[in-house]
């Protein structure tokens, strides 16, 4: 599958069955976050795997929706602002950036894989602070349920701007 067709494939997955993710795609999603690419290299990211019940509950009470719920495993991408890069002309923090292209990088291995994920970026911050013990330097940027498509999921059309909205040449 060429790339494009991989990143019109992947799309918001809602609903998941019960079938644990395996070992060998957990490792397989990770090892292509590792290789994202972030500013001057600094790598601020971490990345939390969270499948046992009691954590996975944890989290659920950080983003309470009954979809959330179906997901088999949860990867919390978190930025560690201690190892972020700071654009020195304005102070600009890259590494809210720098971990949503390892989030993506790990959305768009899941869909090669035959997984289904979805961004949750309107959790409880502070809640999932406690629940995972992050230390004060480091915030959860985004959580990812992974799990296997379930047969009712259904990708819906995805609606684009026209390329005159969001390209311009000069």
């Amino acid at each position: 599958m060429n790339f494009q067709s991989l990143v019109a494939q992947r799309y918001s997955v809602r609903s998941y069955t019960a079938e644990a993710v395996s070992e060998d795609d957990i490792q397989y999603l990770l090892a292509c976050a590792r290789l994202a690419p972030s500013a001057v290299n600094f790598q601020p990211w971490h990345f939390y795997v969270v499948r046992s019940e009691e954590a996975k509950e944890g989290l659920r009470a950080c983003y309470d929706r009954e979809w959330f719920r179906t997901a088999p495993l949860y990867i919390v991408c978190t930025v560690r602002r201690d190892l972020s890069w700071k654009r020195k002309s304005d102070g600009k923090d890259h590494g809210d950036i720098d971990v949503a292209i390892a989030a993506e990088h790990i959305c768009l291995a899941a869909t090669e894989r035959g997984l289904g994920t979805c961004w949750v970026c309107n959790f409880d911050g502070a809640r999932c602070q406690e629940v995972l013990q992050l230390p004060a330097n480091e915030e959860a940027v985004v959580l990812l349920p992974v799990g296997h498509v379930a047969p009712e999921a259904e990708a819906k059309p995805k609606q684009r701007k026209e390329w005159e909205e969001l390209v311009s040449w000069r």
